[in-house]
């Protein structure tokens, strides 16, 4: 495996069709990652098994081709199934021993967080890197948690040295800000996946973000 480890931060571009409008995830992939995406993550709760096996494969094999690091949002399962670099958990998925079990040594494991007891929690169980908010209202859920704001992004980038994703609602005209308040990296879904122009989405959200963001992956 390459190592990723090393490039926990930046754009990270959660891929969701129920979010895409019929665009093609494949094509979303190829477009970001010609603009300079590296990151990169699967989603998709409504598909069975083995039809999140099949889109994921195809994507797997994408990200491969474009040296950027491929995340499965979910199933260690799935994610072992197409060899991608890692997976990301909620809150409600596989406890992260028993995830690193399965996964192995040498895979990525993420893990979303909400709130500061959370992630002090999680914090000791070491993973490689959180998800934390919702930062602003997300256009891609109507059950998420609280909105934690600018603020509480600040006040819980000083309970852990973990990289940090800042996730929900974030644009274009905020990613620079949501940086600046102690978020590692951005995770956008529909400001790439909506988009009009996603290579120029890309590169927007890119220059707003400090050091190299393409290399490192």
């Amino acid at each position: 495996m390459r190592d990723t480890r090393g490039g926990l931060n930046g754009l990270y571009i959660i891929l969701d069709p129920s979010v895409s409008g019929g665009r093609s995830l494949t094509d979303v992939l190829k477009e970001a990652a010609k603009a300079g995406a590296r990151l990169f993550q699967y989603r998709n709760k409504c598909a069975s098994m083995k039809e999140s096996y099949v889109e994921a494969l195809v994507l797997r094999n994408v990200a491969l081709d474009a040296g950027a690091t491929f995340i499965i949002n979910d199933r260690c399962d799935l994610a072992l199934a197409v060899n991608a670099d890692g997976v990301h958990l909620g809150q409600e998925d596989l406890p992260l021993d028993l995830a690193r079990k399965v996964m192995g040594p040498d895979k990525l494991i993420g893990i979303s967080t909400h709130n500061p007891s959370q992630v002090r929690e999680v914090t000791s169980w070491k993973p490689d890197y959180l998800g934390f908010g919702p930062i602003f209202k997300p256009g891609s859920k109507q059950d998420h948690d609280p909105v934690v704001g600018l603020e509480g992004l600040r006040e819980m980038r000083k309970l852990t040295s973990l990289p940090v994703f800042a996730i929900g609602g974030i644009q274009i005209d905020q990613a620079g800000e949501v940086m600046r308040a102690g978020a590692d990296g951005v995770a956008v879904i529909s400001a790439i996946l909506k988009a009009p122009d996603i290579g120029h989405a890309v590169k927007s959200f890119l220059a707003q973000m400090p050091g190299p963001t393409s290399s490192t992956l």
